[in-house]
């Protein structure tokens, strides 16, 4: 096998598995043949890759953790005002689209050892801006750092469900997801 044969392989396997992310996000129950149509590849093919729907899955889950890490780096924890921060990560969470989807009806599920090894390079970020906005009074001292995650989580959730099912411009539920979170973690 070449190199270039590898390449297009990991190519072939990223695009099946970007394209289930987008059907799964619209049909929990899609089919690996729907996952091929949606991907432009035959079923033939993603079976050559993903023998089972579970397998599938599991890919699934690495490529969703695996924009959760990329948005949380890119969201710059450790740059600025805390509630700065804290609102640029929503707004990299809530990008996340079809993967927040999948994590919020449960179609993803990420076990808590996983979330664990995220927490080791992403989440000691959010205790740190937590810490800081709490030490600066810009963030409620009586709120934990975990509970401001699961506020975080559930305002996301709130704004992208409102937007899907209101039909409510993007832009406009996640303003009113940054209003709620700074609300809400407000001294």
């Amino acid at each position: 096998m070449t190199t270039t044969e590898s390449g297009a392989r990991a190519r072939t396997r990223r695009e099946i598995v970007s394209a289930a992310v987008v059907a799964l996000a619209q049909d929990p129950g899609a089919s690996l043949a729907d996952v091929a149509a949606a991907a432009q590849v035959s079923r033939t093919t993603v079976h050559r890759y993903f023998g089972e729907r579970s397998e599938l899955l599991a890919a699934v889950t690495v490529a969703v953790m695996d924009e959760i890490l990329a948005a949380t780096r890119r969201a710059g924890l450790d740059r600025g005002p805390a509630q700065d921060a804290l609102a640029r990560l929503c707004r990299e969470y809530f990008e996340l689209g079809p993967a927040l989807t999948l994590l919020f009806s449960g179609i993803v599920e990420i076990r808590e050892e996983d979330w664990a090894c995220m927490d080791e390079d992403a989440g000691r970020g959010l205790s740190d801006t937590v810490a800081r906005g709490q030490a600066d009074g810009s963030i409620g001292a009586d709120l934990t750092s975990a509970w401001i995650e699961h506020l975080l989580w559930t305002v996301l959730y709130a704004a992208w469900s409102f937007a899907r099912e209101r039909d409510v411009p993007r832009h406009e539920a996640l303003d009113l997801c940054l209003l709620s979170l700074r609300k809400a973690i407000s001294p």
